[in-house]
């Protein structure tokens, strides 16, 4: 197996936005799957201030090679400044789901 497989997570300021990413990036083949996972309390520091959020988490399956154009999308639709987007490579997985996930991202 020469593919590559990513799991890339984008936490979103609420639902309606979460799923307008999501479908996107499923519609535009960018992912195979996006989870949307709701109730995520988010605590980091920006701009000198602790801060504290209720945001919504994106869990994003996708190839290695779709990646460039997976970020440069989320970037266009998310309305933060910085939105997190983090690729944590997928070391083993059933060959069945990958296979599938490449055949998702097919034009």
């Amino acid at each position: 197996m020469n593919e590559h497989y990513l799991v890339v997570c984008c936490t979103c300021p609420d639902q309606p936005i979460a799923e307008r990413i999501a479908e996107a990036l499923v519609g535009e083949k960018l992912a195979a799957c996006v989870n949307i996972l709701t109730g995520v309390v988010s605590i980091y520091r920006w701009q000198g201030h602790l801060q504290r959020d209720a945001e919504v988490l994106l869990v994003i399956k996708t190839r290695d090679d779709r990646y460039p154009t997976l970020e440069q999308r989320i970037q266009e639709l998310h309305p933060y400044e910085v939105p997190e987007v983090i690729a944590l490579p997928v070391v083993r997985g059933a060959s069945s789901y990958l296979d599938w996930i490449s055949g998702s991202l097919h034009p």
